[in-house]
């Protein structure tokens, strides 16, 4: 599977999992981190840990906690940001990629 598909096929399983505002960024050239992050907004802890379990399997690491309002999910080439809308407005990470 192509960075690419696998940006895709995250953004899906979120829409999917009733995720808001799911956006999918391509970072190639802009960044080393990854070429691909995908960004998506949960209503509540309990909806930030299923919208993380909707996830395709295979992520390297797993890291965040529901309470904390922000979960990361690195696939590698692409990297999963899962937030609580307080911590997607604090973060801003879209003003990054935009």
């Amino acid at each position: 599977m192509t960075p690419q598909e696998q940006a895709e096929e995250s953004a899906k399983a979120l829409e999917d999992a009733k995720a808001v505002d799911v956006k999918v960024y391509d970072v190639r050239g802009k960044s080393s981190l990854a070429d691909f992050f995908v960004v998506a907004t949960g209503a509540a802890a309990p909806h930030l840990k299923a919208l993380v379990k909707a996830l395709p399997r295979g992520a390297y690491r797993v890291s965040g906690d529901p309470e904390s309002g922000w979960i990361v999910a690195d696939y590698v080439d692409v990297v999963v940001h899962v937030f609580s809308p307080e911590a997607r407005a604090y973060y801003a990470l879209e003003k990054l990629w935009a």
